[in-house]
């Protein structure tokens, strides 16, 4: 990693003004436009997004010019620790005494819940990136929070669905034990009844578990032929890692990684984790726009971007661009103008936002590649197909949103 990344990590919680304060426009409250990030920074979270969020985000700061309405462009972010009470204080504090805009991240469920509901009471906005229950545009749905680039409906519905086409029809869930995992044991299980599959089983493991033994016992003996893996980050890692160690993917028993990364197949291994199927939004290898743009980030960061990190550079870019448009950095007609305007950049084509604040975009089912296939270190994946955002999100009709009944 190199040194201007070491700089703003030093920092912990405090800010990291990217920008010298300078006169501004009185169409850009305080003389200047704030956005937080706030992501898991040193937990099991923090290769998938963390630092790497930051980055993308001074890239797009940087990329748009440093200033919007005359005014300058600052970046601050904090470390959630994947605790409820650490994030809202966080929150809290960017919003009541740092005067930040806007927060962007929020890279766990239960505290993306938390964050999207204090953002509604105090007028501002929030952009859930690496948060995926589906709550946030359900009954949680706020007139001011965007959940951006995946959600666990679209993450077990693209990967269940492909893997129940393949024969495996019993399924056993190993989920975490917050709201996140929850969500995605629920999308899941859904998506396998519905096509006429078998859930045969579940256990609950606390986040950061390293030892999956229990859990894998209990599935190899349930008859089920599938794990639905509802972990992630390190979690998942030791789960595929273990599953391999005790011998399930040799007895034909496969795992479902329901939110899996590129930094997560990397650490696993090609030797375990070649043939595993998983729904993205984003693969570095794709096109020349998002090898561009992974050039970009690699040179910064010192390994192509996740998901997550990459999505980050199109939410602050979308952002200010609405911000400009709209003449002013309140969160209403800031909010109309990244409604109104399609999304369209190097990971996205024709990307919209719904009324529940639900980015709707293509998704990707990706395939783990066998280490013959591999032509170097990060040539790990291949897109086995596009699924359309029309059919990869939770349709509108079955949204328990209240913003689309009104």
């Amino acid at each position: 990693m190199l040194p201007i990344n070491r700089r703003l990590l030093t920092g912990g919680l405090a800010s990291a003004a990217i920008w010298p304060a300078s006169r501004a426009l009185a169409n850009a409250s305080d003389n200047v436009v704030k956005i937080g990030v706030l992501d898991d920074m040193s937990g099991p979270f923090a290769d998938q997004q963390g630092m790497g969020d930051v980055v993308a985000a001074r890239m797009a700061i940087e990329d748009f010019g440093g200033r919007v309405l005359n005014a300058p462009i600052e970046l601050v972010y904090g470390d959630l620790q994947n605790r409820p009470d650490i994030g809202m204080a966080i929150a809290r504090r960017w919003y009541d005494q740092e005067k930040v805009d806007a927060i962007f991240g929020i890279g766990n469920s239960a505290v993306a819940l938390a964050v999207q509901q204090l953002t509604r009471e105090k007028g501002k906005i929030n952009v859930s990136i690496a948060a995926g229950t589906t709550e946030l545009t359900g009954r949680a749905c706020t007139p001011n929070g965007l959940h951006w680039t995946f959600d666990n409906y679209a993450l077990a519905r693209g990967t269940v669905s492909a893997m129940i086409a393949e024969g495996k029809r019993k399924w056993y869930f190993i989920t975490s034990d917050y709201a996140f995992g929850h969500s995605l044991e629920a999308n899941g299980a859904a998506v396998v009844r519905a096509l006429g599959g078998e859930v045969v089983g579940s256990s609950r493991a606390p986040l950061n578990e390293a030892d999956f033994s229990a859990h894998l016992l209990r599935a190899a003996s349930s008859g089920a032929n599938a794990v639905g893996l509802a972990v992630a980050g390190t979690d998942l890692i030791n789960a595929v890692k273990q599953m391999g160690e005790f011998g399930l993917l040799r007895r034909g028993i496969q795992p479902a990684a329901l939110l899996c990364l590129l930094t997560n197949i990397k650490a696993i291994g090609l030797d375990t984790a070649q043939g595993l199927l998983f729904t993205e939004a984003y693969y570095w290898d794709q096109n020349e726009q998002t090898r561009a743009f992974a050039q970009r980030f690699q040179r910064i960061h010192g390994r192509p971007p996740t998901m997550m990190q990459a999505s980050m550079w199109g939410a602050v870019t979308h952002y200010l661009n609405a911000i400009r448009d709209a003449g002013s950095d309140a969160a209403e007609p800031v909010m109309a103008k990244m409604r109104a305007t399609p999304i369209n950049d190097f990971m996205t084509r024709n990307g919209r936002i719904r009324e529940d604040g639900r980015i709707i975009r293509d998704m990707y089912l990706m395939r783990a590649k066998a280490p013959s296939q591999s032509r170097g270190e990060w040539d790990l994946l291949e897109v086995v197909k596009t699924i359309p955002g029309d059919e990869a999100f939770r349709p509108a009709a079955e949204s328990e949103c209240p913003l689309l009944r009104t």
